[in-house]
This record gives structure tokens, sequence and C-alpha cells, in this order.
């Protein structure tokens, strides 16, 4: 999307590859040093040799530390790190431990979010596991209403056993970022129906909307004190969103809390089969968690670009969200944080029989007529998950400024073109 990468992060990746550039002089020192911390973590001091399977011992100390340190000081325990192939990995590995059936012959379910990342859904029917869906509330800025997780947990018990519910936290593909508030209150309700919290918090470093402030539900869990301080919970965090945008590089972690003995020895071993993350991706989440310091010499370029990205990115939010709202049967929530805007569309009944006659779901139809006649690609909300009646389409704040605006601009021609078309 033509964002530059972070010079930081691709200078020590360069090093830990190929160590002979340490006696370069056009690397800063800080990059050396770090490149030299995580090889001396390496066996025989290579980026190619296995790792343990839960990532470099140091790496993981550094996980623990940025943790504790964005928790205002909450400890967090390196062995409860776990390194990944991006966050996906780390959230497959901790799903999978579902599987099993109950003692009833019941199959195990997963609450998830309507609109959701569609890695849930398709990792529960894979896993085999049960789909509980959730509403987000469109009208309360895609909160979360605590009224609707009861009634999708009551209704799951007559076919499963719901054993575990999902937080996309800022939320993908819908933008929001739940209030402290809000989380106390998931929290609470996950105690009560003994659930096992996902916290995806992948977009932590993306909230935009003024008010807004991202607080981490282990932070939140742990300030509840008793009773809630002991529940087993998943967080991570991924290389691929926040400034760093390094999709391709496969960085993640997750942070494991307050399991079983025995269920983290079978968690343990079923990552093991895996081997380990790669030491690139591992590098990479190093450098995320422990970043350059005032008084090193990366320290300003790193800031100023990791600055200048969020400002971007925050500003093309307002601009999405302002224009769509602008448009005629469009209505958009504020893009609060997250990488993503999932505006509404009131499409003509006239469009809606259109797309039966050809077997397609309205919103389908809709993202086809676009991507033909202008270009544009959106995903239909039927692909994430939507409440009957609605219709939406998930699209990105990534392209350049310049690049957006002209998006939005054939965007509104094309409404115009389609609202007239079938009225």
């Amino acid at each position: 999307m033509g964002q530059s990468p972070i010079t930081f992060i691709r200078q020590v990746v360069a090093l830990v590859s190929y160590p002979v550039l340490l006696d370069s002089p056009d690397f800063p020192d800080d990059c050396k040093e770090r490149a030299r911390v995580i090889l001396g973590g390496c066996k025989g001091g290579s980026a190619g040799a296995y790792t343990d399977s839960c990532g470099i011992e140091v790496i993981r100390r550094h996980v623990a530390a940025y943790i504790e340190k964005r928790d205002g000081g909450i400890p967090s325990d390196y062995s409860n790190i776990i390194l990944s192939n991006g966050a996906s990995e780390s959230i497959r590995a901790v799903m999978k431990l579902l599987i099993n059936k109950s003692k009833d012959g019941l199959n195990n379910g997963v609450m998830i979010p309507k609109p959701q990342y569609p890695l849930y859904s398709a990792s529960i029917a894979e896993y085999g596991l049960e789909q509980l869906n959730y509403y987000l509330d469109e009208d309360n800025g895609w909160g979360l209403d605590i009224s609707e997780l009861e009634r999708s947990v009551n209704e799951a018990r007559k076919r499963c056993n719901p054993r575990a519910i999902v937080i996309i936290n800022p939320g993908n593909p819908t933008g929001q970022v739940l209030s402290r508030q809000n989380i106390e209150d998931v929290i609470k309700f996950a105690h009560r129906e003994k659930l096992f919290i996902f916290a995806d918090e992948v977009y932590q470093e993306n909230v935009y909307a003024k008010g807004s402030q991202f607080h981490s539900f282990k932070k939140v869990l742990m300030e509840l004190g008793e009773p809630y301080s002991g529940m087993e919970m998943a967080s991570f965090l991924s290389s691929s969103k926040g400034y760093m945008g390094e999709c391709g590089l496969r960085g993640g972690y997750a942070e494991v809390i307050n399991l079983d003995p025995k269920v983290r020895a079978v968690l343990e071993k079923s990552i093991s089969a895996k081997l380990c993350p790669t030491v690139i991706g591992q590098t990479v989440m190093d450098v995320i968690v422990n970043p350059p310091v005032p008084g090193e010499p990366s320290y300003d370029l790193f800031m100023s670009q990791k600055k200048a990205v969020l400002e971007s990115l925050s500003q093309r939010a307002t601009m999405v969200a302002e224009t769509f709202n602008s448009i005629p049967k469009m209505k958009c929530n504020i893009v609060q944080g997250a990488m993503y805007a999932f505006p509404q569309i009131m499409l003509p009944e006239k469009a809606i029989e259109k797309a039966k006659s050809l077997g397609q779901a309205p919103d389908v139809f809709y993202a086809f007529q676009l991507l033909e006649k202008t270009g544009i690609c959106v995903v239909p909300g039927s692909g994430f998950g939507q409440r009957p009646g609605t219709y939406h389409f998930r699209t990105t704040i990534l392209p350049q400024p310049e690049k957006l605006k002209m998006m939005l601009e054939k965007f509104r021609e094309f409404q115009t073109d389609f609202i007239r078309e079938y009225s």
C-alpha cells in the first residue's frame, strides 16, 4: 500500500540474517547491539538454527518486559510467552486445546463476534468446534452488548458446551475500540460462564479517535483482582499491524496465563510439532517490543517514522468515515482504531432482486459491480457476518492519502450511479 518500512526493523533483520554486516560502519551501534543479543540466543549464534519451540528465550523475556511496562508494572512471566509465525499461528495453537468433546458427548463451542475476522470461523470449522455468534452493536459504535452475549451463550447451551469467547480489540473489520467498562463487563460475563478468553489485540497501536484508548484485557483482568485475576486467558500481538506493517516477515506472540500445568504441557507439546517459529519473525517481534530509547543513535529516526505512519493512518481513518457518511444510502461508524472501515449500504430492492437472480448475496453483487466498474476491491460484509437484512463491506484505510482520495471519489461516483440505476 506504499508504506515505507521502519528503518530500525529492517536494519536489525539484515544484521541477524547476515552477521558479516556487524563490521560495517553503515549500521548504528544500537542496531548492532540488538542483533548481537538475538544471535547470542540462537543455537550456534546463527539465525539458520532451530530455536526452542516457544521461541528464543531472550526475546520472550523482552516481550514479557514490554507487556509489564505497557500494563503499568503488572508482572509478566516470560515462561507464559509463546512466539509464533504471526499471531494467527498462536491463536490456532491455543484454540486447538478446545478440540476434545466434553464428557456428555457435546462439542465445545467458541463465541466469536459478528462481524469477525474469518481466521476464527475457519479455524473453528477445521477443528470441529461449534461457532457461537454474538452480534456487535452497530448503533453503539460496534460495542459489545452483554445482553447479546447472554443471548448467544444461552442459545448455544442447547447444542454444545461453550468454552471460550473471542474479543477483537481494536476491532477487525469494524474499527471499534472497547472502553474499559465494556472490557470489565466482558471479563465478568466470561467468569460467570466459565469461558476462556481470547484477547486479539493485534491492533493495539492503532487507536485514532479522540477519547478512545486501548486497554489490554490482561491489565483490566488483573486490576479487577480475585476471582477474575485467576481466569484463563490468551492475548496476542502481531508484527503485521500497528505502525510496522511487516506482514510477510511473520512475527507474533501469545501470552497465555493461568493455564493448568497439565494443559500447558499439552500446548507446548502441540507447538513442538511445528519445531519453531522463524528466527526472522522472532527478530521483528524483538525489535517491536525492544525499540530504540532516548539517547540511542536510532531513536530520533525511529520515532519520526513511527509517528508519521500513525498520524497518517489517523487522518485517513477520519477521511474514510467522513466521505462514506456524505454519500447517499451509506453510513459508517467512526473508525476508532485498527485499519478498516465497515460501512453499511442501503441497497434498493431492485438491486437485491437482481443479486438473487444471479445467485449472489446482495452485498457480493454490489462488490462485484464496484470492482468491474471502478477497479476498487472491497470484501462483502457477508464474508465477516452481519445482522440479517443489513449489507456492508470492509475496506481498508491503508492506501496512501492521494490514492485514497481518488478511490473515495470513484466510490462516490459509483454509488450515485448504482442507486440511480436500481432505484
